[in-house]
């Protein structure tokens, strides 16, 4: 499996660390675009640098580089996940400004009909935010806010973020063990996490 992941400058820089370390110990070829504003947030959150995390992909992009491979069409790969998306961003998707490299992606994975995936950070959210998102569901992308579940007795954000993750890595065809599967209310998973 091929996927592009951006991270914005969005709050919430943990769950594409957790995203990008499910994705490389499943082996996944990671294409990787950290925003400028993103970098900001990774050291402010976690105390991380874009080396961090770009060790964790096997192909990085500067935010600003339109000429890398993702910026086209004709490269394959099977679905691009954002996350965090930052309203910015995700306006910028929905309306077609391709101003950087990760708008150009994310542009360029819907005309192909590719799986997009957006992770949007922000509470409460406006009538501009709610409809960017109507818009981009109604185009085929998958709108994934961080919201929290409770049925399987989290212990910890580490579980919170983890749970996100694996629905992510589910909704992308991708085999996990990160969450247990959830049997009915009958037979809820008798523990948190794998």
């Amino acid at each position: 499996m091929k996927l592009v992941v951006a991270v914005t400058g969005a709050t919430g820089s943990i769950y594409a660390v957790k995203l990008l370390e499910a994705l490389k110990a499943s082996k996944v070829d990671v294409h990787l675009i950290v925003s400028h504003w993103a970098e900001k947030t990774l050291q402010m959150e976690m105390g991380l640098t874009v080396g961090d995390i770009e060790a964790m992909s096997d192909y990085y992009y500067e935010e600003d580089d339109l000429s890398a491979p993702v910026s086209s069409g004709s490269f394959q790969h099977d679905g691009m996940v954002i996350i965090p998306c930052s309203m910015k961003t995700l306006a910028a998707i929905a309306h077609g400004f391709d101003e950087n490299l990760i708008v150009r992606a994310a542009d360029v994975t819907l005309k192909e009909r590719r799986k997009l995936i957006l992770v949007p950070r922000e509470t409460p959210l406006n009538t501009i935010h709610l409809n960017n998102m109507l818009t981009l569901s109604q185009l085929g992308a998958v709108i994934m806010p961080p919201m929290p579940a409770f049925y399987y007795n989290p212990k910890s954000i580490d579980d919170l973020v983890i749970h996100l993750v694996g629905r992510i890595l589910d909704h992308l065809g991708q085999e996990q063990q990160l969450v247990s599967r959830w049997g009915g209310a009958s037979s809820p998973p008798d523990k948190g996490l794998d």
